[in-house]
């Protein structure tokens, strides 16, 4: 459906379910796909390739997150987001971004290399592993890819228009599963998972630039456009920038300190409960922030406080039920999931799932995005980043891996003052609202003690 045929009479609230039932969808499917996947490969490779492959991701979101300006948010608030040379003056600045990507990838990439030849890592840690840095030049070129994705898929984002973004990104997991699939079958590499990820990205960029309707993309320089991009993006870039070192923070520090081995099985820990986040977040980017920028761009406060409320009550009560059905049903999970080599996955994810109590308040994040007040979010990041490199070394240094893992866990709680300040300002704290949802807390964790229970007696 082309974007100037939605009338009037189809409301917000209607395109915003609509959106929603499209992205819940594509959210289970999605992580079927990857958690099936993972779970295939798990027994067709050793756990030393996760290792090295969770360090070759992270590079390539890192990287990403770094040099992120808020594009697509830029698109989705901005009143000119639907403007042709708008549009074409982001993509040019995409294309460039991904070429210095690209040439960053590759720099890194023989920096690990020279530092292997002198035996500067750990003998047993991840970082000295000999295919790493030719993993890593060859995943750059994912940053080639994405820098030519086409604005008509941000354009369908703004409008709610979630079902060809959904079957896109549907045919582009797909086409990516059934490759690793077949190589990792017939091989046995590892190469497998990074030939599989190029493919994924090559199909999402066509289908953008020749399924998606809108105007086609060309290189254009505007100087307006770009000026309202930089206003925009300052503050998104320092939250990314910062951001990302809390966020992956963890991989860092652990590669130094994990085998390879080690780190394939926290990866595991890492994909089922970040499978999960991250769908409930691309949830909250797909449906609450568009509803958001709209009510926004509008200034209907009262609308904008009202969908704020709607949406939180029913992210609260899925987050805090994940909290407590993890923190007490993780162990029998991966013990169903995966053989003996994964086991200690189990009790990872047990500490892990404690984040599932903060990730709910990312839903004001997406309020304050809307509002322009993405200072907020900068400084929520910095806290975050302070806070995991605060934790990590110190825990690191009195009891090692087991005790780091608590600081990953725990490092975004110094975030809720942050939140609740800035949330009574802008009206928008309720405190009865907030303690009204934390039973589901326990409901989760009976739930999963009741599951564990069940399987020790069967």
């Amino acid at each position: 459906m082309p974007l100037a045929d939605f009338s009037p009479s189809f409301s917000l609230r209607r395109r915003a379910i609509s959106a929603g039932a499209w992205n819940l969808g594509a959210l289970v499917t999605s992580q079927a796909f990857r958690l099936g996947g993972n779970l295939v490969m798990a027994r067709l490779l050793i756990p030393e390739m996760f290792g090295i492959m969770m360090i070759a991701t992270t590079l390539s979101v890192v990287l990403h997150l770094l040099s992120d300006v808020g594009l697509r948010q830029n698109i989705i608030q901005s009143p000119r987001g639907d403007d042709p040379v708008f549009l074409n003056t982001i993509w040019t600045v995409q294309i460039l971004r991904g070429l210095i990507l690209f040439a960053s990838t590759l720099l890194i990439a023989g920096g690990v290399w020279f530092a292997q030849s002198l035996n500067l890592w750990a003998v047993d840690s991840t970082y000295a592993a000999p295919e790493l840095p030719l993993v890593l030049a060859v995943t750059g070129v994912l940053a080639l890819l994405f820098g030519l994705q086409s604005t008509k898929v941000d354009l369908a984002v703004r409008a709610l228009q979630q079902k060809k973004v959904v079957l896109a990104e549907f045919a582009s997991q797909l086409a990516g599963l059934l490759i690793m699939l077949v190589l990792g079958y017939f091989t046995r590499s590892l190469w497998s998972l990074v030939i599989a990820g190029l493919a994924s990205a090559v199909v999402s960029t066509l289908l953008g630039h020749f399924w998606f309707e809108g105007p086609n993309n060309r290189l254009q320089w505007d100087r307006s456009a770009l000026d309202e991009l930089v206003g925009f993006g300052r503050w998104i870039l320092l939250s990314s920038a910062v951001g990302v070192l809390a966020m992956y923070g963890d991989r860092f520090w652990f590669g130094g300190s994990m085998t390879a081995a080690e780190l394939g099985v926290y990866s595991i820990a890492v994909l089922i409960l970040g499978s999960l986040q991250l769908g409930m977040q691309r949830l909250i980017g797909a449906v609450a922030l568009p509803s958001f920028g709209e009510a926004s761009r509008v200034k209907d406060n009262d609308r904008l406080l009202k969908l704020y409320y709607r949406f939180k009550l029913m992210f609260d009560v899925a987050c805090l039920f994940f909290c407590g059905l993890f923190l007490t049903g993780s162990q029998l999970l991966i013990d169903i999931l995966y053989d003996h080599r994964y086991a200690q996955a189990g009790s990872m994810m047990a500490i892990l799932s404690l984040s599932f109590f903060t990730m709910r308040y990312l839903l004001a994040n997406q309020v304050w995005i809307a509002l322009g007040h993405t200072k907020y979010q900068a400084m929520d990041n910095i806290i975050r980043v302070v806070s995991l490199w605060t934790l990590l070394p110190l825990l690191l240094a009195v009891g090692g891996v087991k005790y780091a893992i608590w600081g990953v866990a725990l490092h975004t709680f110094p975030t809720l003052i942050l939140v609740f300040y800035v949330n009574c300002r802008l009206g928008m704290f309720n405190l009865k609202r907030e303690l009204v949802v934390l039973p589901m807390l326990l409901v989760g964790a009976l739930c999963g003690e009741l599951l564990s229970s069940l399987a020790k007696w069967l």
